[in-house]
């Protein structure tokens, strides 16, 4: 049998030198990405224990150790915060129906103008229930825009103002140093809102409806109360989020339902027969948690994520029209 020698691959010095390199090169800079995300660990370590120690938590990150999982302290309270706001808001809004200091009609119109901005006639006889919801939905929006939506502070709203638009410059640069100074803003809060404050949130968010409760609009004050509670909880409170913060947001009326959005407080017939129902008053706002995007760290123009974190309580219009002579949209 004939011996049939074995091909061996060779290089030249020179190729083997050139490969040599580029891999020392490759590896090099491996390393040094390497190095990098280490010091970056590290720079976030210490960001994460400056800001624990600003806001006096250390302890209770120590304690909290490495729990993961399940339903944060956080959800918690925000559950059983809003859940207390929202049966004051049905309260007052039972006992203005039960004792109206007008015509059920009048409240109606203009609650509702005061929502929509057209204080037009209702063309149909309104019921107890919807005089009731649409009550619901306008403190609903009062408090979702004047006050979760804004960093109510001080006793005057001009200055909250100024210290909403400086949080939202920040939270578009920096998402953790607006979290630690809009935290170190409300320790600095004021304890309570001035009667004079609140009356001027209703007067100029709910003019034709403060005007027609007259010296019944005085008995809002422990909702708002409640509200700004809510609020500074929301804004103010150490969390597990270093670089989020929560907004409301309150379906329009005649919207269609999203389910990822709104519950539904009531049953809906037109829904459970495959068809598209709208809203018909929404009873408590929903909240969203406001975040950044992850994206390149070189980036400077991250995306705001919204994700919710409590739909908004809503009655849909064939129920709230199940009640009266409300006519549905088609």
């Amino acid at each position: 049998m004939a011996y049939i020698p074995q091909q061996i691959d060779v290089v030249s010095g020179e190729q083997y030198r050139y490969a040599l390199t580029n891999f020392r090169i490759a590896h090099e800079k491996v390393e040094e990405q390497r190095r990098q995300l280490e010091e970056q660990e590290k720079q976030v370590a210490l960001l994460h224990a400056r800001i624990a120690l600003l806001e006096g938590t250390v302890n209770d990150e120590r304690q909290e150790g490495g729990h993961h999982g399940g339903s944060s302290v956080d959800d918690f309270s925000i559950k059983n915060a809003a859940s207390q706001l929202e049966r004051l808001i049905n309260r007052w809004a039972a006992d203005v129906v039960r004792s109206p200091p007008s015509a059920l009609s009048h409240i109606h119109g203009a609650a509702l103008g005061d929502i929509t901005g057209s204080y037009d006639p209702v063309p149909y006889d309104v019921s107890p229930m919807q005089v009731q919801n649409i009550l619901r939905h306008a403190m609903s929006e009062v408090i979702g825009s004047e006050i979760v939506n804004n960093l109510v502070v001080t006793n005057s709203p001009e200055a909250n103002v100024q210290l909403t638009r400086i949080h939202e410059h920040l939270f578009a640069r920096n998402p953790v140093v607006a979290c630690v100074w809009r935290r170190q803003t409300f320790s600095a809060a004021v304890e309570t809102c001035d009667p004079e404050m609140t009356a001027a949130i209703l007067a100029e968010s709910l003019p034709a409806l403060t005007k027609v409760l007259g010296g019944s609009a005085n008995n809002t004050a422990p909702i708002l109360a409640s509200a700004y509670r809510f609020s500074r909880m929301l804004h103010g409170a150490p969390s597990s989020s270093t670089d989020a913060f929560y907004r409301s947001f309150v379906p329009e009326l005649g919207s269609i339902l999203y389910p990822r959005q709104i519950e539904l407080v009531r049953r809906c017939l037109k829904s459970e027969r495959g068809e598209q129902d709208r809203v018909g008053a929404t009873i408590f706002p929903g909240l969203v948690k406001v975040t950044r995007g992850v994206v390149e760290a070189t980036e400077q123009n991250q995306e705001t994520v919204h994700t919710v974190v409590r739909r908004a309580q809503v009655i849909c219009e064939c129920a709230l029209a199940s009640s009266g002579n409300v006519p549905m949209q088609g």
